[in-house]
């Protein structure tokens, strides 16, 4: 049962203890005055300080009714006032060696929580289960058919059809009609349960404003408590730091932030912060006819660890309300958008309602592990495009949502002020008009730059502040910023047709689309397509034009690319603050050529009224205020659309489509709630779980269950299907694998920081080394296999070494006389910020010229010659690019064992290219790119050389010069 923390009462609810501990005039309510004063003792000039020594905390009123400061060095002991000395926190170091300094005594836990399994046990339906596990249906094959039936999507008709059919009826179900399943899975324990309400209106609308929403307290305790979330969620803010010295601060997950630390300061000591994450825009439901829209709200919770929420298997993100869109009658066609506006706010109102009050008094909820925590439900982040965001702020168009810049501002190369959440506020309680003449009211807002919208629904939220949780959204700000202007930039630099002419020609790369056809005719561009034209644009428009303009381009593609980085330093923030900088400081060269134009006049523009531009001002800030920007991108609640909205929809029949489409998620929320409960019970054949020796069976301890069972059981629901192929692990199984029983060398292996990993069979297989030699066009390859045997020995040995003499005569003798020959291979890395991450894996082809290929195929690659320095941390240091030209390994003579000196790894013959010195440094001025031209011999000749293969290689891209 929860106990409260201060006087040990017990109570029989969570809900119980969060009443006891909000009473205003309890001892026990620690908030007592702290909702009516919030004061931080750290100076607003010294609020983006990052000494963690002075840590901001809460000031609470004493009695004398002066502001009494909290220590954080310092902890209170019993109920008095008396403080005592704490022991020293210890600063621990993460898993990648960052000094991690926690926000002491925050995030307590208590007794009395409930598991995600005890919550499922207090279905009213849990006495049948403990006869009949799977009720309401019969056995774990009839619960595998009609979890597969009700999440198909199929019709009421289809389904009938389906179970009318004769070998259906062969089965052994509980259930053959699509009513009867359908009314079975109403009987499943449902997640946090749908609400309907008619919203009222003081002005007249075609049809009643229907309003269907869930409530949001019970969403955020359902991600809160969900078993799949223990360790992937933060509890506690912290901050991270490279070294021990504290200089260079890293900002990741949103508890890194700032922001969060912040927050946590000015709720009660040992309470939990919850940051809520919203987000909402419209979607369309059909394409083909009717055009009918939704405008779905979506939450989660900043806790859980971005590079999980941003998975959209694992449905961190719960469909919250859909919003109405209705039809006002005025004759002002803009006083009807004004009206909708102000009606969106008040759903918000009432939506949201149970999290502000949570946010100011707090709520007992159950973590994954079942532990009670206090916790406080804040904003941190709106995730929505520009235009929703000015909603969202209550400004008109061309202004500025987070700062107070108008349309004449847009362009210049500094940040304006925040408009804070007072500032707003403010500015509506001086307009002195009545609210419901809507006309009226909205020409009073005019001078302030204020879109009609008299009560923001942040108004009353608190700590929620609109220039903060608006955060930087990449999806529209950035990837589609691109398109927009950048590409219309290069398109007028080059013409249409010289811009498609250059990317048809840039060379293949598996894994990457290739715009053989060029860009400019591509119809419905989405963000996937824009950061890939991204990977290209700079090579694509080197030469072409004025440098300045050229600067300007990659200036902001480097602020785009280090923006959305997952772990940012405070070198790499002030290099983001440069690479803007370096744009405004050659815009204009944009403008003197004449290439910023009109989109329907083609005439030059001579401003920057472009507002996606003023909002990367902020992006500096708010990495410091939320962390990473990349976690806020819409990429995954717009692909959630799909999953709750659209999908849904199409199971309808397109009529009232919001009931439907509520009704069919609960179906499948309780399909899913159910499939995990069952897996975790171990109800299934494949998983039961076996008590220890000694261990009661009675079922006193049926929550206890073993924690790497349970991940891999939950992974298995949660996860997607179809995973990416880990290749470090594929590696280590092999390395650990028994002699004999995997072929020497092995095809998948680890160099370094690449895993690596070769097809079991050659493409060609035991080819004579003059014919290979022939069919890649190779005249030196016997010379050069001698020169490396001469310089290795029978012991292969890491060398990296590339140029002198050619020693061995072109006809050598070897001791082997075939090869084994790959045209491919394939590389994967740990992702630079988080090695525990993978990357996609990109292949390296070296494929001689045939029918398909007239000039073969061979790509290039980044080698590491000197052991010192390791790549990607180390850049082109140590390293040297050069073209894999042959991947092979000697073959065993023919009748022996298979086993010898020289067939014990991989052998590769790579062509060195050198790097074109640029004045005093190693790149072009403007491109920002390696120049380079191939390595040749004293006689002309190619210098290339038989390296082991493909150890201490990465993946590199090249593409031809066309430069004039």
């Amino acid at each position: 049962m929860p106990v409260c923390p201060k006087c040990l009462k017990y109570f029989e609810t969570a809900r119980s203890l969060t009443f006891h501990r909000a009473q205003p005039r309890a001892a026990c309510n620690v908030r007592d005055g702290w909702d009516t004063e919030i004061v931080s003792t750290t100076p607003a000039n010294e609020r983006n300080n990052h000494d963690v020594d002075d840590v901001p905390v809460a000031s609470f009123p004493s009695d004398s009714g002066h502001a009494m400061d909290f220590d954080p060095g310092l902890a209170w002991e019993g109920n008095d006032n008396r403080r005592s000395l704490s022991p020293p926190i210890s600063v621990p170091v993460d898993s990648l060696g960052r000094v991690l300094v926690t926000f002491p005594r925050a995030a307590e836990i208590f007794e009395g929580g409930e598991t995600f399994l005890t919550r499922f046990e207090l279905d009213p339906y849990s006495v049948c289960r403990r006869l009949v596990p799977f009720y309401p249906f019969a056995n774990l094959d009839d619960w595998r058919v009609a979890n597969f039936l009700l999440t198909s999507g199929l019709s009421m008709r289809a389904l009938d059809e389906f179970l009318s059919l004769q070998a259906t009826k062969n089965m052994p179900l509980s259930f053959w009609t699509a009513k009867d399943l359908r009314a079975r899975a109403e009987l499943l324990p449902s997640g946090p349960r749908w609400k309907f309400q008619i919203v009222p209106t003081t002005h007249s609308t075609k049809e009643p404003i229907q309003l269907y929403f869930r409530d949001t307290l019970d969403c955020v305790e359902a991600l809160f408590n969900h078993p799949f979330f223990e360790d992937k969620m933060d509890f506690t803010p912290f901050r991270l730091f490279t070294t021990a010295e504290r200089v260079v601060r890293v900002f990741t997950e949103w508890m890194s932030s700032d922001g969060a630390w912040d927050m946590q300061s000015k709720i009660p000591e040992g309470g939990t912060v919850c940051g809520v994450i919203l987000s909402s825009d419209k979607t369309n439901i059909t394409n083909m006819c009717g055009g009918r829209v939704a405008h779905p709200l979506l939450i989660s919770l900043a806790n859980i660890k971005m590079k999980v929420r941003n998975k959209a298997s694992s449905h961190a993100f719960l469909l919250l309300a859909l919003m109405p869109i209705p039809q006002f009658i005025h004759p002002v066609p803009r006083m009807c958008s004004v009206l909708q506006e102000c009606l969106f706010h008040q759903c918000l109102d009432i939506v949201l309602e149970p999290l502000k009050q949570a946010a100011r008094f707090g709520r007992m909820m159950s973590d994954p592990v079942g532990n009670l925590r206090y916790c406080f439900t804040h904003l941190v982040s709106y995730i929505v495009d520009t235009p929703e965001a000015r909603m969202l702020a209550c400004v008109c168009g061309n202004t500025s949502p987070v700062t107070t810049a108008m349309y004449k501002d847009f362009g210049d190369p500094y940040r304006h002020p925040p408009r804070t959440a007072t500032t707003t506020l403010a500015q509506l309680s001086s307009i002195e008009c009545d609210v419901l003449d809507v006309d009226q009211y909205f020409a009073a807002c005019e001078p302030f730059r204020l879109s009609g919208i008299s009560h923001p629904f942040w108004r009353d939220w608190l700590l929620a502040e609109p220039s903060e949780f608006l955060t930087p959204e990449s999806l529209h700000e950035w990837h589609r910023q691109f398109w927009d202007h950048d590409v219309c930039w290069c398109k007028q630099a080059l013409g249409a047709a010289e811009l498609d002419f250059r990317f048809s020609i840039i060379p293949r790369i598996t894994g990457i689309p290739h715009f053989s056809n060029g860009i400019t005719k591509l119809k419905q561009v989405g963000g996937r397509v824009q950061r890939d034209v991204q990977r290209y644009i700079i090579v694509v428009i080197a030469g072409a034009t004025d440098p300045d303009v050229i600067i300007a381009i990659r200036a902001l593609m480097e602020f785009r690319y280090l923006s959305q980085a997952t772990a940012i330093t405070s070198t790499t923030r002030d290099k983001i603050r440069a690479s803007l900088q370096e744009f405004h400081d050659h815009k204009d060269a944009l403008i003197e050529n004449g290439f910023r134009r009109g989109e329907k006049t083609k005439h030059v523009l001579k401003h920057w009224h472009i507002p996606k531009l003023e909002l990367m001002q902020s992006v500096v800030p708010s990495v410091e205020r939320v962390g990473s920007i990349l976690q806020w991108s819409a990429d995954t609640t717009e692909h959630a659309h799909i999953e709750v909205i659209k999908d849904p929809a199409s199971t309808t029949n397109n009529h009232n489509y919001d009931s439907q489409i509520c009704r069919c998620l609960d179906r499948y929320e309780k399909c899913r709630l159910f499939d995990t409960a069952l897996a975790l019970h171990g109800s299934t054949t494949e998983s039961i779980p076996v008590p220890p020796v000694g261990q009661d069976t009675d079922g006193n301890d049926s929550d206890t269950y073993d924690g790497d069972e349970c991940r891999n059981v939950l992974d298995d629901i949660w996860t997607p299907k179809q995973k990416v192929t880990n290749f470090f692990d594929v590696a280590a199984r092999l390395l650990a694998a028994l002699p004999g029983s995997v072929p020497r060398p092995p095809r998948t292996f680890i160099a370094g920081s690449t895993a690596i990993c070769l097809n079991y069979d050659p493409s060609l297989k035991r080819i004579p080394i003059d014919t290979v030699a022939e069919q890649f066009g190779l005249p030196d390859l016997r010379g050069a296999l001698g020169d490396y045997l001469n310089r290795e020995g029978n012991i292969a040995q890491n060398f990296h070494t590339f140029g002198g003499q050619r020693r061995s005569p072109p006809d050598v003798h070897l001791p082997f006389k075939e090869l084994d020959v790959w045209y491919k291979v394939r590389l994967q890395q740990k992702t630079y910020h988080d090695s525990s991450e993978i990357t996609p894996t990109f292949t390296i082809h070296a494929h001689p010229p045939d029918r398909l290929l007239k000039y073969g195929r061979y790509d290039a690659a980044i080698m590491n010659i000197d052991d010192h320095w390791q790549w990607p941390s180390s850049g082109l240091q140590g390293h040297t690019v050069v073209q894999v030209r042959l991947i092979m390994c000697s073959a065993a003579p023919r009748g022996s064992n298979g086993i010898n000196h020289f067939s014990s790894r991989f052998l590769m013959y790579a062509q060195r290219f050198d790097i074109v010195p640029q004045g005093n440094s190693s790149v072009e001025r403007t491109t920002g790119l390696h120049v380079l031209k191939r390595a040749t011999r004293a006689s002309g000749s190619e210098l290339g050389e038989i390296f082991p293969s493909p150890e201490s290689v990465d993946f590199g891209q090249i593409h031809p010069s066309t430069a004039t």
